[in-house]
């Protein structure tokens, strides 16, 4: 399973739609994240009986805002948070890899994963693809894009990992500090040569 990974505002959704057009299985980390600890979920059951039914809105879905100010106040119940979501998620991604190899044994598996430095092994996976934008073009798209100050934005890209933690991490650097077309262009390149790699394995 080829990993793609990138810092908020990296462009990191196009490439996964650019490969997804050219034949990619795209298994989706936030996703899986939802599903979870969607209503009627083992995850969210687990996460009233831990944090207490305030966490849940007026329909009985999580109640994403309450829980967020439980657990970013308090490491302790970040921790416990994610002792219940990581598991779920684990299991989730999984189920959605043995499907994929199911229906299609020879396509290219890629888990999208916004969070692979911060919360993944590198070993699980075979090529890791960092895509790359500097952290002050990550601002202003956010910016631009995305309606946030520039101070939530710089908040924002300071919450995750920095951009050397991710390098480290990859196998491939996919430079998309520029324009939308080169953005495509260097994803194509990159696909071709995942492509070429998994032909030769």
């Amino acid at each position: 399973v080829i990993a793609l990974t990138g810092g908020i505002a990296a462009g990191k959704s196009t490439v996964a739609r650019r490969w997804r057009e050219r034949g990619a299985v795209i298994i989706d980390a936030d996703a899986l994240a939802r599903e979870a600890v969607a209503p009627g979920s083992a995850g969210l059951e687990a996460i009233v009986e831990r944090f207490g039914d305030q966490v849940l809105d007026e329909h009985g879905a999580l109640d994403r805002g309450a829980l967020g100010r439980r657990v970013f106040a308090d490491e302790s119940e970040r921790s416990a948070l994610n002792a219940i979501v990581h598991p779920e998620v684990q299991r989730l991604y999984r189920e959605a890899v043995a499907r994929a190899r199911a229906t299609d044994p020879a396509a290219l598996i890629v888990y999208d994963v916004p969070l692979l430095a911060e919360a993944r092994e590198r070993d699980e996976f075979g090529p890791v693809v960092v895509v790359d934008a500097p952290a002050q073009t990550r601002v202003q798209r956010l910016v631009e894009h995305r309606g946030m100050t520039e101070q939530e934005a710089r908040e924002r890209v300071a919450a995750q990992a920095t951009d050397e933690e991710r390098r480290a991490l990859a196998d491939i650097v996919l430079d998309a500090s520029g324009a939308l077309e080169q953005t495509l262009e260097h994803a194509d390149e990159v696909w071709s040569v995942l492509s070429s790699r998994a032909s030769v394995g």
